[in-house]
């Protein structure tokens, strides 16, 4: 059995924002541990706790730019 690449299928990318949360464009629908689907914000994007100290988790309420978080937001490339 041979996978096909699904065809027509919209652009989902996450980014990680420097210093900041993640960052997720496209249609991804999100679930909490109980199966249970938040209701998203309108726009193009929303935004995702990193740091741990927003009051709305999972979304980001800019907590990361009072409490200190700095951590390194580069990819690594892979192994050569």
């Amino acid at each position: 059995m041979t996978q096909q690449e699904p065809q027509n299928l919209p652009e989902i990318r996450i980014s990680v924002r420097p210093n900041g949360p993640y960052r997720v464009f496209g249609p991804v629908r999100l679930f909490d541990n109980d199966g249970n689907e938040f209701e998203l914000p309108e726009g193009q994007w929303y935004t995702l706790c990193r740091c741990g100290h927003s009051q709305t988790k999972p979304f980001c309420d800019s907590s990361h730019k009072t409490c200190d978080f700095h951590p390194e937001t580069r990819a690594v490339p892979p192994p050569g």
